[in-house]
Order: structure tokens, then sequence, then C-alpha cells
């Protein structure tokens, strides 16, 4: 029982990661229409260069290693909300309204750039940071076996939950909520209602940078590191598991990508963790075949 128990708890950390991840995903996905593996280069991008900033911040500039790390994060938000802000005005929008498949093929070749200059930017390097906030919280002793996370864990899973509800109560209360809700329906009877749609459009993407940005920097604080191919890795699964609860709305999506993260680990602790990615992919696969109801592409 203490061994479900803390393999459940593991499970907070990557369904909290995934649910943000989802919860980010779908507010591009309700602009774009169409599968969008750039928003895993983002958060692959963002990770590349909080590590590449923090060594600078230790190694050049001879700060302490909070300060290093703020630095590093303080750099990583900039540059996937920037980059994500950028590929909205200039690729996503564009190609929208004149070619929305094209968007996907567009997306790809954006993974490489992101992928690619992030890999020239640090030398192709593999940089790694120093563990911190690994203390161990115990949730519960028993006899022989406890059940707890590191204070990492902790704070990583406390932020993500409240980048997810803080969206969701701002989507459903806030002037931009109702205007995304009324571009995602229909773009163009949004403009005659006044709304500006390309500028909600730019807006919905770099609120989705934000979000693969955050999770980006709290995923790469955790592992002590990003690979350069997490991008395309990721761009790939987000698409997956933001769709398992459904793109209507960014907190089902969030939701149904918790339960994958849940699936994930207890797969990780109870089978053979070479089949995992493949079990979880193939299940999400069958699954959204037997569910499609509407006609998008994902």
């Amino acid at each position: 029982m203490a061994y479900f128990l803390q393999q459940i708890a593991n499970a907070l950390p990557t369904s909290s990661l995934y649910a943000a991840l989802a919860f980010g995903y779908a507010l591009a996905f309700a602009v774009t229409r169409r599968a969008d593996i750039t928003y895993g280069a983002i958060f692959a991008f963002s990770g590349h260069i909080y590590l590449l900033f923090a060594h600078i911040g230790w190694d050049r500039l001879w700060l302490i290693l909070p300060a290093s790390l703020a630095l590093g994060a303080a750099a990583g938000l900039i540059g996937g909300v920037g980059a994500g802000a950028a590929i909205g005005q200039f690729v996503m929008r564009p190609l929208s309204a004149v070619s929305p498949n094209a968007m996907i093929v567009a997306s790809l070749g954006l993974v490489m750039v992101l992928m690619e200059g992030a890999r020239l930017a640090s030398d192709t390097r593999e940089l790694w940071l120093p563990p911190f906030l690994n203390g161990r919280i115990v949730f519960w002793q028993g006899s022989d076996f406890s059940v707890g996370l590191t204070m990492l864990q902790v704070i990583n899973t406390a932020l993500m939950l409240v980048m997810v509800f803080a969206g969701h109560i701002a989507l459903w209360h806030g002037r931009f909520g109702r205007c995304w809700r009324a571009v995602s329906d229909d773009a163009f009877a949004a403009e005659l209602s006044g709304v500006n749609s390309a500028r909600i459009f730019v807006s919905a993407y770099a609120l989705a940078a934000l979000y693969a940005s955050v999770c980006g920097i709290l995923a790469t604080s955790y592992y002590g590191t990003m690979d350069f191919g997490a991008g395309l890795l990721f761009g790939l699964k987000v698409v997956l598991i933001a769709a398992a609860g459904g793109h209507s709305s960014p907190i089902k999506s969030a939701a149904g990508a918790a339960l994958v993260g849940i699936a994930e680990t207890l797969w990780g602790g109870y089978g053979p963790i070479f089949w995992r990615d493949l079990a979880v992919i193939s299940g999400l696969v069958v699954l959204l075949v037997l569910s499609r109801r509407e006609r998008i592409t994902i």
C-alpha cells in the first residue's frame, strides 16, 4: 500500500506538468485549429535559455546560485514568450488566413529552428544545474517506508496547479477570456462585434508560450538539464495529451492530461519502463479514435 501511495505522489509533479502544458496548448489551439508541435519546442527552448544564462551568471558574472537561477529564469521567460509572440504574429496568424494546413508544416520547421538555435547557442554542450531544494517532505511514515516528495517537486506542483486554476478563472471571468472565446468560435463574427481578432490571436499564442516557458523552466530545474531533442518529443506528446480531455475547454484538456500523467507514472511503477511511452501513446491514439465526434485536425 505504501508503494502505491508513493507512486501516486510521484504522479503529482508529472500530472501537474502535463496539465499546465495542455492548458496552454488549448489556448493556442482554440485560435489556430491546427496541430502545432511548435509549442513543445518553445517548452524546450525556454529550458535551454534558462540553462545557458544560469551558467553565464555562475561562470562569468560570479553570481551566487539563487541569483544565477533568477537570471536564467528571467532570460528563459523573455526568450520563450518573445519567440511565441513573434511566431504567432509573423508565422501562424498570416498562415491561418491564407492556408491553415500550412501551419502544420511551418510548425515542424520552427521546431528545427528553435532546437538548432538552442544547440548552437550552447555550443552543443549539455549543460546541467546543481541539485537544489532536494530536501524530502514526508507525507506519510510507515514502519519501514515513507511517502514523500522533494521540496522542488512540491513547489513545482503547486506553481503549475496555480497557473492552471488562475488561467481558468481569468478566462471565464475576464474580458480577454470573453474575446478569446468569441474568436475561437468565429473570428469573422467576432470582428463584426468589434473584437480585434488579430490581436486576440497573437495574445493567445503569446499566453500559451508563457505557459510553455514556465513549464520548461520548472521542468529543467527538476531534471537538471534539457535535451536538445526534447522539443520534437514534447511537441508530439503535448498534441496527444492535450487532446485526451478534448480541446473544447482548456481546463478539461488539463484534466485529461493530468490523468495521462497518473497513468504514465503507474505504468512506470508497475510495468516495464521500456514500453511506457509506447503504451501511453498507443492508448491515447485508441482513445482519440474511439471518442472523436468533431471534425478537427489534431
